[in-house]
C-alpha cells in the first residue's frame, strides 16, 4: 500500500459510494441464481505483482468494498479479525490467507462473527496473460462456493444486532458485488504499475 487510492477515479468503496448506491450499481449486473459465482478480469500489470498484492491481507482495505482494519489474532497465528460494516459497523469478520506464489493462487477463507470455522472460501487464481491471451499482463480468476451456511446462520448468537442481515442475504448480487471488488483491483494494480505488465 505504498501510494494513496484517493486520486484513482472509478473506485467504488464504502467510503465514497452510499450502500444503496452501490447495491443498485451490483443488482445492474446481477445474472441468474447459481451455487457458483466466478468473476474474471485482464489486468495490464504483472503476475507476480498481482498476486504479492492480493496475498498481503491489508490491502483489502483498498479493494473490497466494505472489509477493514485485519489485525492478527492474539494465539491464532495466521488468523486475522477485521470489520465489515456492509450489513452492521460492528460486524467482526475473521480471514486466514492462503497464498502459493509459485502456483499463483491466493485461497481468502474467511467468516462473520467468528473464527474457529472459516466457510466462506475466495478462490483466486492469477494467469500470466501472455499464456492465454498472447499479451503481458495478468488474468484473474475469482471464484465462491454457495456453502449451505450462506442459507442460515450457524451462528445467530455472535451476530452484534439479532436484526442485522446476514451475509447470506447478499449472495444474489455476489457476482456483481465481486465484479465491483475485481475492478477496483483493476485500477489499484494498473494505477501503481502503469499499465506496464512486462
Amino acid at each position: 500500500m505504498s501510494s494513496s487510492i484517493d486520486d484513482i477515479p472509478g473506485l467504488i468503496r464504502i467510503e465514497n459510494t452510499p450502500q444503496e448506491q452501490a447495491i443498485g450499481l451490483a443488482a445492474s449486473y446481477t445474472p441468474g441464481p447459481s451455487p457458483f459465482v466466478t468473476v474474471e478480469e485482464y489486468i495490464d500489470a504483472p503476475p507476480q505483482a498481482v498476486h504479492a498484492y492480493l496475498s498481503d491481507i491489508r490491502n483489502l482495505d483498498e479493494f473490497t468494498y466494505s472489509t477493514r482494519a485485519f489485525q492478527p489474532v492474539e494465539g491464532k497465528p495466521g488468523l486475522y479479525e477485521g470489520r465489515d460494516p456492509l450489513a452492521h459497523p460492528d460486524t467482526k469478520i475473521f480471514m486466514r490467507v492462503e497464498s502459493d506464489p509459485s502456483a499463483l493462487t491466493v485461497d481468502m477463507h474467511c467468516a462473520w462473527d467468528q473464527g474457529e470455522e472459516l466457510w466462506m472460501v475466495y478462490l483466486h487464481r492469477i494467469v500470466d496473460a501472455r499464456t492465454v491471451l498472447g499479451k503481458p499482463g495478468s488474468v484473474v480468476l475469482w471464484t465462491n462456493s454457495r456453502h449451505p451456511y450462506y442459507d442460515k446462520n450457524p451462528f445467530p448468537e455472535l451476530a452484534p444486532t439479532p436484526e442485522r442481515p446476514w451475509v447470506g442475504d447478499f449472495w444474489d448480487i455476489f457476482a456483481a458485488a465481486h465484479a465491483l471488488e475485481l475492478q477496483n483491483l483493476k485500477r489499484i494494480l494498473e494505477h501503481r504499475h502503469g499499465g506496464g505488465a512486462a
